[in-house]
């Protein structure tokens, strides 16, 4: 695979940072790669909810997050130097399990919760409500990643939200 022209050089799309951070090259996708990427966490969110403690799950989905920054932050700096490239998407596939965050174990797998998680998380991902936009503007793979921490820890309040109202019926009881 040839790597493509940029403003800013030639992007060297092999790199096991660059593969890594493009959650192994989905962010090329040209259209809604973040929604590639948050599609690529549910599976990884599900596997966490294998883990039967949720104290481990805990450590997992940060020790994931926290891994995550230094390879955003190499990845950026391969891509150019860009603050935040599009083609980078480990930020929605590492933040994605945090949307299910005390979500019964049972109830992950089912379709409509996974789907309603989903939406919401790229409802706040994309809109980016105080403070994610702000965290934005942290510096390198730290502001790549905190603001969809923030978008995912909103989604998973809305999730629980969404549960509380009784909407999900016999599928969350």
């Amino acid at each position: 695979m040839e790597p493509e022209n940029t403003d800013r050089g030639r992007i060297p799309w092999t790199a096991p940072t660059v593969i890594l951070a493009t959650g192994f090259w989905a962010g090329r996708i040209p259209w809604a790669p973040g929604t590639w990427g948050a599609l690529l966490g549910l599976p990884l969110a599900w596997g966490i909810h294998q883990i039967a403690s949720p104290w481990v799950q805990i450590a997992v989905v940060i020790a994931i997050c926290l891994a995550s920054i230094p390879v955003c932050t190499a990845a950026a700096q391969r891509m150019g130097g860009l603050k935040d490239p599009g083609a980078i998407v480990l930020d929605e596939i590492a933040s994605m399990p945090i949307v299910f965050f005390f979500v019964p174990d049972a109830v992950v797998g089912r379709p409509i919760v996974l789907g309603i998680g989903f939406v919401l998380h790229r409802i706040f991902d994309i809109t980016k409500p105080p403070p994610a936009r702000q965290l934005e503007h942290l510096p390198a793979g730290l502001g790549i990643m905190a603001d969809d921490w923030a978008a995912a820890a909103y989604a998973c309040l809305a999730l629980h939200a969404v549960h509380w109202t009784g909407l999900f019926g016999r599928f969350w009881p």
